[in-house]
């Protein structure tokens, strides 16, 4: 069946659908991972985007059931120069095509998407509609410019839980995970160094976090605009100065805002796993698996409270801050190598109060 992705500034991509059937609406970005594409399509942080995979060829070892990193696929739509007909690998029990159609995503294959790539970097991510029922790329075009893009839209309330509850209960550290979109890999490794863990919906006030008695919270990577998700900069001011606060991704660009910072958009994003960033106290610079669409303001900050401690060489963005008085540590990345360093850095923070 033929597909087609129309984008807000009149550019048409014509392919064919693998996925479900019908049209949906979010902003066009790229993806610059040869691997991990179950993890991406389950990733909560890609709610609102139409995901274009660089590498061409997607799909050749399956889906299985222990690489998603949510309870569903959350992305709006599925970019790919080609899905592999056939997977081979021991792991897999389904076809990434079927995979979409059970979770009613839609998915386009047969484009150029290094041409759909080249453009997003001259002209930045933009509005986009990928249909297979509306062929009128005019229309197409109308409508992509007519939705709602991400500024200023909370889509955290879209991915995060109903109620609380316990991914581990060992006898370390107790972290409360605030839940704006998190992926359970971030569980799975706080649970590998003796967390116990609590994961309470967005939503929670301050005082319920405040009740659990943690030793630390962690504000999770999410979806949207940071300063589209009030309540939780709010609640996060409230706990400033009362325990250790970790954020990562979407939780370090809300940590930022609670600190009086600002967050602006960025032109395509970072999405990817071969971004470097650079710790600027030990010089070292790590090859790091991302994906935010938004980045706190260095200038922003108070300078005098908070330190910036990791830049993207790509662009010298900011990756890391460390405030002066508390013992706060979010960063916008996740190092590839060791796979544990995220959590270190979080258990690092609790145990030297």
């Amino acid at each position: 069946m033929k597909a087609i992705l129309a984008l807000e500034d009149g550019k048409i991509f014509q392919g064919i659908s693998f996925g479900a059937n019908g049209e949906r609406y979010g902003e066009v970005v790229f993806n610059t991972s040869m691997t991990g594409y179950q993890e991406i399509l389950t990733d909560p942080s890609y709610k609102g985007q139409i995901v274009a995979m660089t590498y061409p060829l997607i799909g050749n070892y399956g889906i299985n059931k222990d690489d998603a990193e949510s309870r569903k696929i959350f992305l709006e739509g599925f970019v790919v120069k080609e899905c592999s007909k056939i997977s081979g690998n021991w792991r897999g029990r389904q076809h990434l095509g079927d995979y979409l159609k059970e979770n009613n995503i839609l998915g386009i294959e047969g484009i150029d998407t290094r041409a759909l790539t080249l453009h997003i970097r001259k002209a930045g991510a933009m509005k986009a509609v990928l249909s297979t029922v509306d062929s009128n790329e005019k229309n197409l075009i109308k409508k992509a410019a007519n939705s709602r893009g991400l500024v200023g839209v909370d889509l955290v309330k879209d991915v995060t839980i109903g109620k609380k509850y316990f991914w581990s209960n060992a006898r370390g550290f107790k972290v409360v995970v605030l839940d704006c979109g998190v992926k359970y890999n971030i569980l799975r490794e706080l649970a590998k160094y003796e967390c116990r863990v609590i994961v309470l919906p967005a939503g929670a006030s301050a005082e319920e976090i405040l009740d659990l008695k943690p030793d630390g919270l962690l504000l999770s990577n999410g979806p949207g605009d940071p300063a589209a998700v009030e309540y939780v900069i709010q609640t996060t001011r409230k706990l400033i100065g009362k325990l250790p606060i970790f954020g990562i991704c979407l939780g370090h660009q809300m940590l930022g805002l609670a600190l009086g910072g600002e967050t602006y958009k960025l032109k395509f994003g970072h999405h990817g796993a071969n971004h470097p960033v650079k710790d600027l106290k030990s010089g070292k610079v790590s090859i790091t698996v991302q994906n935010h669409g938004f980045c706190v303001e260095i200038d922003s900050l108070n300078k005098k409270e908070v330190e910036v401690t990791h830049i993207n060489l790509n662009d010298q963005t900011m990756e890391g801050m460390r405030h002066k008085n508390y013992r706060y540590f979010p960063c916008s990345f996740t190092p590839r190598l060791p796979p544990g360093r995220m959590t270190r850095s979080i258990c690092s923070v609790i145990s030297s109060l």
